[in-house]
């Protein structure tokens, strides 16, 4: 049920967004979502960067059934008027997300899918994503990596990737609503493990653009990356 009540609809194309924050937290030892950084909780600051961006007209949060109450109330003691719904997970990260994709607006154009871990996100990097996924269907934020990445089996080197080839990509991942809601729906129906929701639309034959992305824009997974996080706080606006 949700806890908040629907803002009324904006004029122009309409992107939903769904926060998924329904992990356990098993690397970090305790809450990352309720954990502060910079002064604030992970999920305040995340969710902020998406109540001032102009495209996004309404916001899901999918989060532990055991924060549901805590995630309500930090959204309403800090006035974030787009957050309409905070629902409980699913079983995994791809359930969860559609679970998230099913209580957003019927009529939304787009639906964007972001890590709850990810606090430092811009709005730049929002806007960017939702404007080529208007055009494209589908476009995800992402970064060129600076390391050489190699592929190996047990311990031993099989390949060396071509580094010019090969991106780290982030959230937020955007789509047109109807089409993730069926890939999502697909990847569980055949029981893919996804690492991303891209994977899910590329399995059926789709293309994803990929957009500008911030090295910023980190996840935040285990307790060394808040620590970077604090640093982060101080570079990177609040809005």
């Amino acid at each position: 049920m949700g806890l908040f009540r629907r803002r009324k609809k904006e004029t122009g194309p309409s992107c939903s967004v769904v926060v998924v924050a329904a992990g356990s937290s098993t690397r970090m030892g305790f809450d990352k979502v309720l954990a502060e950084v910079g002064g604030q909780p992970v999920i305040v600051r995340c969710l902020r960067s998406f109540q001032w961006a102009p495209s996004v007209s309404e916001i899901v949060v999918v989060t532990r059934t055991d924060l549901v109450p805590d995630v309500a109330r930090l959204c309403q003691d800090n006035n974030l008027s787009k957050v309409v719904k905070v629902i409980r997970g699913g079983e995994n990260r791809t359930q969860s997300a559609r679970l998230g994709t099913l209580e957003c607006d019927g009529k939304a154009q787009l639906i964007a899918i972001h890590d709850g871990a990810r606090p430092f996100v811009t709005k730049q990097v929002i806007e960017d994503a939702i404007a080529q996924a208007a055009v494209n269907g589908a476009a995800a934020p992402a970064v060129p990596v600076k390391d050489t990445i190699k592929s190996a089996h047990n311990a031993i080197v099989e390949e060396t990737l071509e580094r010019s080839t090969l991106y780290a990509v982030q959230t937020p991942q955007v789509f047109d609503g109807d089409l993730i809601r069926a890939a999502l729906q697909k990847a569980l129906d055949d029981g893919a493990e996804l690492t991303d929701d891209c994977a899910a639309v590329e399995r059926l034959g789709m293309k994803v653009v990929l957009t500008p992305g911030d090295e910023r824009n980190i996840k935040l997974t285990t307790p060394t990356d808040l620590l970077i996080g604090e640093a982060l706080s101080e570079e990177v606006p609040v809005f």
